[in-house]
């Protein structure tokens, strides 16, 4: 998609975005904290194939910790195992009968664990909107790859809504994480099981070519990621698939009878071209999408501690209550 079809989607296409007022463009915060992301080595890390061969290689001999983190107060955590996978659960502290559910699939790239960002957000959802989370730890790649990790995802996800009764069931997934969770459910979906209450998808990671023409501009603009590292950790995610089957980019996949989608992107996120074709594509086979895209927003925005950030959230805890 081009970009100037793109433009012409957001600004006469209100079918394709959720309805909001006009965006003022970013607060002085979230310009202030652009600009610090730009100073960190994330966008490094990603600048080439031998940068994530050797950051793969690091984490291979010294393992980042997935134990919660920040988790902050009135919220228990449980660890058990299903699958041979730590799977955490959390839960207000005051109880938690008859809670709605969430399955949250963090962001990383494929290569990189849970990080304490991940668990102050997953905190936020369990205390604020009294939820139960159900966190699943899966394996990394090229340890693990799309063909073992997207079919045990669904059946985890399978379990939990075959347990949840009554309750609410919604899958919330950034980056990566987005990535798992849309392709999982097209897993359920093709084997005739239930699809989840509502798919919430943060800067999904749904093409893992990165081929469009317009993404070598954006990546410019883009303080945190880079092309070749994308492509890259597709690659190793990908194991013996092709980086375009739908385990691996999951925009390839069918799209029809999913759950009803919130996507949330921002336009210095280089991925945010595919959101934007997810919503249109999503639409155009029935399935009820809002798309909220801001401009000059990064990547994960929406868990970002910002005004724009913060109001993202508010509307994923609206959602998920």
């Amino acid at each position: 998609m081009s970009v100037a079809r793109i433009v012409s989607a957001l600004q006469f296409c209100p079918d394709i975005c959720a309805p909001r007022s006009r965006d003022p463009g970013p607060s002085l915060q979230s310009r202030g904290f652009n600009a610090l992301l730009g100073l960190l080595p994330y966008k490094q890390q990603l600048a080439s194939a031998e940068a994530v061969q050797a950051h793969v290689q690091k984490l291979a001999l010294q393992p980042a910790s997935f134990e919660p983190t920040g988790l902050g107060r009135g919220v228990e955590a449980i660890l058990t195992k299903m699958g041979g996978w730590p799977v955490y659960y959390t839960a207000p502290s005051s109880g938690h009968e008859g809670c709605n559910q969430i399955m949250f699939l963090h962001g990383g790239g494929y290569i990189n664990e849970i990080v304490p960002a991940h668990w102050r957000f997953v905190g936020q959802m369990t205390r604020k909107a009294g939820v139960v989370c159900v966190v699943p730890i899966y394996p990394l790649a090229p340890r693990a790859t799309a063909k073992e990790v997207v079919p045990a995802t669904a059946e985890l996800l399978r379990m939990l809504l075959e347990d949840a009764g009554p309750a609410k069931v919604t899958v919330v997934g950034n980056s990566a994480g987005a990535g798992l969770a849309l392709a999982a459910c097209q897993w359920l979906r093709d084997r005739g099981h239930r699809q989840p209450n509502r798919l919430i998808l943060i800067s999904p990671a749904a093409d893992a070519s990165v081929s469009r023409p317009e993404q070598i501009e954006i990546a410019g603009r883009d303080p945190i990621q880079d092309i070749p590292g994308i492509r890259e950790a597709g690659r190793l995610y990908a194991g013996d698939l092709d980086v375009g089957h739908s385990f691996v980019s999951p925009l390839n996949g069918a799209l029809r009878a999913l759950a009803p989608m919130t996507i949330f992107s921002g336009t210095r996120d280089l991925l945010y071209p595919d959101s934007v074709d997810l919503a249109e594509r999503a639409r155009a086979v029935g399935v009820s999408v809002e798309l909220h895209l801001l401009r000059d927003q990064p990547h994960n925005y929406a868990l970002m501690p910002t005004p724009e950030g913060r109001q993202a959230r508010a509307l994923i805890m609206r959602a998920i209550a």
